[in-house]
């Protein structure tokens, strides 16, 4: 074989390797994010599993939309402390979701319609604690994952469990 030759076989090898390189690249980043997806979803989970969380989501869920923060105290301690705990739970979760951490659409399956619920409710008594500590950006993030959530319409949709009710398992 002559020299010239074989320098054309290693280029169009070159290429061919650059090419292979570049596929495998953006699998491996395909796949990168996926896990991150996936990471994100689990932590997301962690944290709403917590006993904390769930009996200031019951005591929080179970009250009427509209209470400002005179009648919420009025309630006892220990409503206004799960007004907190859910505010800077869902205060993270919009930061996170805005930056990209958690992605939108996994938070608004997970817990999406919890989250314009929960909004209804406190929105009163955030107000009464903004004008009372002077403090505008208080819980900031949490109303405006809530809004966005009620602009894409999530108290309206459909159920999964009727949306899905057709779906099963892939084999």
């Amino acid at each position: 074989m002559e020299l010239n030759v074989l320098s054309q076989f290693a280029q169009i090898l070159g290429g061919i390797s650059v090419v292979v390189a570049v596929v495998f690249g953006i699998v491996q980043l395909r796949q990168f994010q996926q896990q991150r997806s996936d990471a994100a979803a689990v932590e997301l989970m962690r944290s709403l599993q917590d006993g904390e969380f769930t009996r200031a989501f019951r005591l929080i869920y179970a009250l009427p939309d509209g209470l400002g923060a005179e009648d919420l105290r009025a309630r006892g301690d220990e409503y206004e402390e799960a007004a907190y705990a859910i505010s800077a739970r869902f205060e993270t979760m919009g930061l996170l979701v805005y930056r990209g951490s958690i992605p939108f659409l996994l938070m608004e399956e997970l817990v999406g319609g919890a989250v314009v619920a929960l909004w209804c409710r406190l929105q009163p008594w955030v107000y009464d604690v903004r004008s009372e500590q002077e403090h505008r950006l208080l819980w900031e993030w949490f109303q405006w994952l809530a809004e966005r959530l009620a602009d894409r319409g999530r108290p309206g949709e459909t159920p999964v469990f009727e949306k899905y009710r057709d779906w099963s398992p892939k084999r």
